[in-house]
């Protein structure tokens, strides 16, 4: 059976994290606990959180009564001990394995011993994720209850959530992991603890052929974001959603796929690296294949 989550912790106050405590706050209706070793980071995350809730009540989508109840749900915190007294924790930080496996390793000791330790990662190992969490690998009292929550950008819009177990993850935290999502509002769907699992194993060899078919003059920019909307009716070309993820994001996957699973198909674009190079990450730096105001 699964666990019944009351109160739920996240590690980040980025775009990612304020999304799931947001969604979390608001559709599953649990305390949530945000953690940042940043105020100022804190402070942006509820000021985002304010300004989508704000949104939500003047498209009458909410009432304000629920916008209120739903902030008051949320509390922020730079102090990772607030998290001693949650059910579930889910860690969204930037992709970097050290940072994530050192946040884990603290996770194992200050949280109870029946909470979900869980990991917004899109295509780091979970398995190595989880073997932070003890000293001695034949102890997986708190490995087990590792598991990947991958959720889709942005959170309050996106439907979709990866579930992903690691080889220590346990069949309870598996089934608590997908209720607390549905839960959510969420769809999740489960994979194997895989290079990229489903979504980016999927979706970023995609992006990296439309870069190497702008790279070798095969079209132009629009003409390739323009077939792939007009033509296969997604609602983004790959060049332009390239620019909404991060394009060192799509890097960072595009070398893990390729490290990991030792298949060429997987090489990253040149033209992709020296964008990043470059210092045009997309949206978020105001240039990346297109430019941003």
């Amino acid at each position: 059976m699964p666990a019944e989550i009351k109160k739920l912790g996240v590690v980040g106050a980025g775009q990612m994290g304020l999304g799931i405590a947001l969604v979390a706050a608001q559709k599953a209706q649990v305390l949530v606990t945000v953690v940042d070793n940043s105020q100022q980071s804190l402070d942006k995350g509820m000021a985002f959180a304010d300004k989508l809730l704000a949104k939500d009540v003047s498209k009458q989508r909410i009432t304000q009564e629920i916008a209120d109840a739903t902030k008051k749900r949320m509390t922020m915190t730079v102090n990772m001990s607030d998290l001693s007294d949650v059910d579930m924790v889910i860690e969204a930080v930037p992709e970097i394995p050290k940072l994530k496996q050192e946040i884990f390793a603290q996770l194992a000791e200050i949280c109870p011993k029946h909470a979900i330790l869980a990991t917004n990662t899109s295509s780091i190992s979970i398995t190595k994720i989880a073997a932070a969490t003890t000293k001695n690998p034949t102890d997986t009292q708190a490995s087990s209850r590792v598991v990947s929550t991958h959720f889709m950008n942005p959170v309050p819009v996106q439907k979709g959530v990866e579930i992903i177990s690691g080889l220590q993850t346990s069949e309870e935290t598996l089934k608590t992991a997908v209720a607390f999502c549905e839960k959510m509002g969420k769809v999740p769907s489960v994979s194997a603890d895989s290079p990229g699992f489903l979504a980016n194993r999927i979706l970023m060899p995609y992006i990296n052929e439309a870069v190497i078919c702008l790279e070798t003059g095969v079209g132009q920019k629009e003409d390739i974001d323009n077939i792939m909307k007009n033509g296969t009716n997604v609602p983004m070309g790959p060049l332009a959603l390239a620019d909404f993820i991060g394009l060192d994001t799509c890097l960072a996957i595009m070398e893990t796929l390729h490290s990991g699973l030792g298949d060429s198909k997987y090489r990253p674009s040149p033209l992709l690296r020296q964008y990043v190079d470059a210092g045009w990450l997309g949206k978020k730096s105001g240039k990346g294949f297109y430019e941003y105001k």
